[in-house]
């Protein structure tokens, strides 16, 4: 694997999920396989799951960290070609992952959508300016539109959870939110269970499409309940609109997904990428029921980033 923004980057599937859950077994059984190595972490967004998963799997490896903060850690960044910088950018972001590269072995970046330029967000426009400039293995924390750590940890506990021969039907779900969401996660669960041997369903109210080019022929339906009948796991996520860019949807309180809904399930398992905001997304009761897999969603997190970092190395 020579980098890690989405799924299309993973050669072998099925191999780096038995790495990961091979790492869940024995977390230090490479713990020299990164001696001498340095990871650059960097986050220009606030990251609690993320910032301790990957830096604790890069330790289990034997890997050397240095950890930056956007705005307390280093110059404002630049990202217009041929701009004049006579403002409050300090640096081009080209020099800085230039910079970035001799110093470090493998990077990781983590820079969320800003939902008001949906051109610069859809063509991801800080990541690939540090993967043109970087010249080392760059490994996405979460960009604009995808989050693939999150969404291979997510692949993980699906696959640990169901035991059964037939395939599971797994509901992604809309929640309510009071602020702006991102697409990221749920884009990038879409394009990691249309990956998997499921019955995949999407549910959102009408006109809360995602970007057609994630989505593709997926099963899109607009009727919550209807979507959740015999689900076997149900991922709920808010999202802000995509065609009325970075709008907040409103009057939509009755898609939070209550311990009464799950009872269409087929004895459903919640998920949820955390962090959660309880009673608007989801109720307290789905959220702290047996069936909950929120903190095994978080654990997985530690081996999925400990699989990518190993088979980058």
């Amino acid at each position: 694997m020579k980098q890690f923004l989405s799924i299309n980057d993973v050669e072998n599937l099925e191999n780096l999920i038995q790495d990961a859950l091979e790492y869940k077994k024995k977390p230090l059984k490479d713990e020299h396989l990164a001696k001498g190595k340095t990871l650059g972490l960097i986050f220009m967004n606030s990251s609690l799951r993320t910032r301790m998963s990957t830096q604790k799997a890069a330790e289990n490896l034997g890997f050397k960290v240095m950890t930056f903060n956007a705005g307390q850690d280093f110059w404002a960044w630049e990202t217009e070609d041929g701009a004049v910088m006579n403002g409050t950018t300090v640096e081009h972001i080209k020099d800085a992952a230039t910079v970035i590269g001799q110093y470090c072995d493998v990077v990781a970046i983590r820079c969320f959508a800003d939902l008001k330029n949906k051109k610069s967000d859809t063509e991801e426009k800080i990541l690939t300016l540090f993967q043109k400039y970087l010249n080392k293995p760059l490994i996405s924390m979460e960009a604009a539109t995808r989050h693939p750590l999150q969404s291979l940890a997510d692949t993980i506990t699906i696959k640990e959870q169901w035991k059964e021969t037939k395939k599971p039907k797994v509901v992604l779900t809309w929640g309510p939110h009071i602020k702006p969401i991102p697409h990221a996660v749920a884009n990038s669960f879409v394009e990691w269970m249309n990956a998997q041997d499921v019955d995949f369903v999407i549910t959102h109210p009408e006109g809360l499409d995602l970007d057609p080019a994630f989505v593709g022929d997926t099963q899109v339906a607009n009727n919550q309940e209807e979507a959740l009948k015999d689900a076997d796991f149900v991922y709920i996520k808010n999202w802000s609109s995509f065609n009325d860019y970075g709008k907040v949807a409103e009057g939509y309180d009755d898609w939070m997904l209550t311990e009464e809904k799950m009872k269409i399930t087929n004895n459903g398992r919640p998920m949820h990428c955390l962090p959660v905001r309880r009673n608007v997304e989801v109720s307290d009761e789905v959220l702290d029921s047996e069936q909950s897999l929120i903190f095994e969603q978080s654990y997985n997190r530690l081996f999925a980033a400990q699989a990518v970092l190993k088979n980058i190395l």
